[in-house]
């Protein structure tokens, strides 16, 4: 079972915020680009922080979603295939956003792509991440 001291979810969704702040650690930003979530999730791999969840989970195109949320474990050694993995999800949203413009999406389908960014994060606390 993982020690829930070490773990951090980075987000900025503020549904996994309601949701998970009183079990887990979490860092959030302020922004409706998940671009910002992918930069703040590979400086944390620069400082010694693992992956536990894929950056580009889920089927959504980064011109899509606005919202994003990373589950990382502190781990002080930066294991190069994160960082691979990390900076591939960077360059793959630039490549897709590049000539295309980011969807102004209506609050409510905001809402709506909140909920599926919950459910994907929900997907990863079974009984090796427990609420209790």
């Amino acid at each position: 079972m993982l020690d829930r001291d070490i773990l951090l979810i980075v987000t900025n969704n503020d549904k996994v915020i309601k949701k998970y702040q009183e079990f887990y650690d979490i860092d959030y930003i302020d922004t409706e680009s998940m671009y910002d979530v992918l930069i703040k999730v590979r400086d944390f791999i620069h400082k010694g922080y693992n992956l536990l969840t894929h950056p580009m989970s889920g089927s959504l195109k980064s011109n899509q979603t606005p919202y994003k949320s990373i589950l990382i474990k502190k781990n002080n050694s930066t294991k190069f295939e994160d960082l691979e993995l990390i900076e591939s999800a960077i360059d793959n949203y630039n490549k897709f956003i590049k000539n295309r413009k980011l969807t102004s999406w209506p609050k409510n389908i905001k809402e709506d792509f909140k909920t599926v960014d919950l459910s994907l994060i929900e997907s990863c606390f079974d009984k090796n991440l427990p609420l209790n």
